[in-house]
């Protein structure tokens, strides 16, 4: 579990499609088109529950971010990569698999992913992993979008990117 920058991913072209695959590392370095979801865990008062990253991560450590999130790897879909991002990070395994919301282009607010986003309904508790997560905590969207508008230097930039989008399906 947790980040092993020699694991492989697939390098997509601009319409997402798959023309090699490089490790971690690589990607990241170069910049190159990859693919990732993030999962948005609803309880049922409407609070989203939000994670911030262990700061040990590669890219934005200590940041707040989605519920889950994670890269897909070579070989895998987005669906599957969702499930297993929710499984690992949060131990969660909920009653309805994940439910695909919308998709975001690659662009340089995702790191060059190209990010399918999905809304997860689950209550907790979580069983947080240790290194990928600093910690988590529900927030209302009224919370989030006061945070979003005021401290945004707090929030992963892909998060940036997607909470305006992910907010009209919570």
């Amino acid at each position: 579990m947790g980040q092993n920058l020699d694991e492989l991913f697939d390098v997509v072209d601009e319409q997402d499609r798959v023309t090699g695959q490089l490790t971690r590392r690589e990607v990241h370095r170069r910049g190159l088109r990859h693919r990732a979801v993030h999962l948005l865990v609803v309880n049922r008062s409407g609070q989203v529950f939000l994670q911030q990253r262990s700061l040990q991560k590669d890219l934005f450590p200590g940041l707040w971010d989605s519920s889950a999130a994670g890269h897909v790897g070579a070989g895998e879909d987005y669906d599957g990569t969702a499930q297993r991002e929710l499984a690992e990070e949060l131990g969660c395994r909920p009653d309805q698999p994940p439910r695909p919301l919308f998709k975001i282009g690659a662009r340089e607010e995702t790191g060059q992913e190209f990010v399918w986003v999905y809304r997860v309904e689950a209550e907790g508790p979580f069983i947080l992993q240790a290194d990928e997560i600093e910690g988590g905590a529900w927030f209302t969207v009224e919370a989030i979008d006061r945070w979003h508008a005021t401290r945004p230097q707090e929030l992963a930039p892909a998060f940036i990117y997607l909470w305006p989008q992910a907010k009209r399906w919570l």
